[in-house]
């Protein structure tokens, strides 16, 4: 799933040195955040060297020269510090130079899987080591665990939206004269199930994908016609106007790689990880023009923010490779790891969280709560026949 594995032994996380010479004394936060890069140094290097299933945390503690309590004081499982290791190198892998975004569906389809399979794992399977190893493990640990298929099939959806919201904004591929933007959900869960098999596949039957047809295939799935709609929801519970505080920490998308202003005028919609698949109702409902921000949480952000982390950093390295910024996807995605987001929103973090906030000058003016909360949010400020 990751690229430039090459360079994970490079990779200098911040306070992962240790040793030598005097040093300042260290604010406590200073203190946990250089104790955190020495465990995700020493176990980016553990499950490099030995892979997922063998690593073990007590060797990974010996590695930072620190204690196992050390290291589940930062992280609760293995799991999790393994998904956080592959989410942090995802976000500091290099770009290529000289991306060639695609002007339309069939050339951005075409440059996002050439994206995509260039950094497909192709382990040699007679060499036993080595960094390409790392990332095998995630797709055996998902399939095996429910925990995990409801939250990646969630972050899955939202992929598929996200792709999709990107496609609408281009060109068809035989565009003769103006007509109606289709809903291309479908089209970019096609697109996304090629690209994962052929993931899936490189990883379990090395040389079998051939990288070049995978891309020519993505390119002649843009003139796949499906029969695709979107089904306005049942709306939520949308309380009266309100007036209450709004200071939201500052937050940066993974998709973009760049800072949401959640305290601009707009509507933000927090979604539990059950309930991402949701995203689009607000989305399909706000006018052109309207902010749309997604605030992820979780019941246990400790594992599964990471695993949303490196879900959307990956997607949006190939989403920002593939397609021009004016028709990147207008909905802004933000992960809510610590909970300040949702305790701004007086929100509790749940995996079935559906609140809808609407925001006016740094104030919370009305508010949704409940499945469709995000469309009713919406539909309660426009006027009554307003298309949909």
């Amino acid at each position: 799933m990751l690229a430039a594995f090459e360079m994970v032994r490079a990779f200098d996380w911040p306070g992962a040195e240790r040793g030598g010479g005097r040093m300042a004394r260290l604010s406590r936060a200073e203190a946990q955040e250089r104790t955190r890069g020495r465990v995700l140094a020493a176990a980016c290097a553990e499950f490099t060297e030995r892979g997922y299933r063998a690593a073990r945390i007590d060797d990974i503690a010996a590695r930072a020269e620190l204690t196992r309590g050390a290291v589940y004081s930062n992280f609760p499982g293995k799991r999790a510090l393994y998904f956080a290791v592959l989410a942090d190198l995802a976000e500091r892998a290099t770009a290529p130079a000289h991306a060639r975004p695609g002007r339309t569906r069939r050339a951005a389809l075409g440059a996002f899987a050439r994206s995509w399979v260039t950094r497909l794992p192709y382990p040699d399977p007679d060499v036993d080591h080595g960094p390409e190893r790392l990332a095998l493990g995630l797709g055996a640990e998902i399939s095996t665990d429910e925990r995990l298929r409801r939250p990646f099939r969630q972050l899955l959806k939202l992929d598929a939206l996200l792709l999709a919201l990107a496609l609408e904004q281009l060109a068809p591929p035989t565009a003769a004269a103006p007509v109606p933007v289709p809903r291309l959900v479908r089209l970019a869960e096609t697109v996304l199930t090629t690209l994962h098999g052929a993931g899936h596949l490189a990883a379990t039957a090395p040389g079998f994908v051939e990288p070049f047809d995978v891309v020519s295939a993505c390119e002649h799935l843009a003139d796949l016609a499906l029969n695709d709609w979107w089904s306005p929801p049942p709306g939520g519970t949308t309380n009266g106007p309100t007036d209450d505080p709004w200071a939201p920490p500052a937050a940066t998308d993974p998709v973009r790689a760049e800072p949401v202003p959640l305290r601009a005028d707009g509507v933000v919609v927090l979604l539990g990880l059950d309930r991402l698949g949701a995203a689009e109702d607000a989305v399909r409902a706000a006018p052109a023009g309207t902010p749309v921000s997604m605030v992820l949480v979780t019941g246990a952000p400790d594992e599964l923010t990471h695993l949303a982390r490196l879900v959307l950093i990956e997607f949006g390295h190939h989403l920002r490779q593939a397609f021009p910024g004016p028709a990147w996807p207008r909905l802004r995605v933000v992960c809510d790891a610590s909970g300040d987001i949702a305790a701004a929103a007086g929100v509790p973090p749940h995996d079935t969280t559906e609140v809808a906030l609407r925001i006016d000058r740094g104030r919370i003016v009305r508010r949704a709560d409940g499945p469709g909360a995000g469309y009713a949010l919406v539909r309660s400020g426009q006027p009554a026949g307003s298309p949909r």
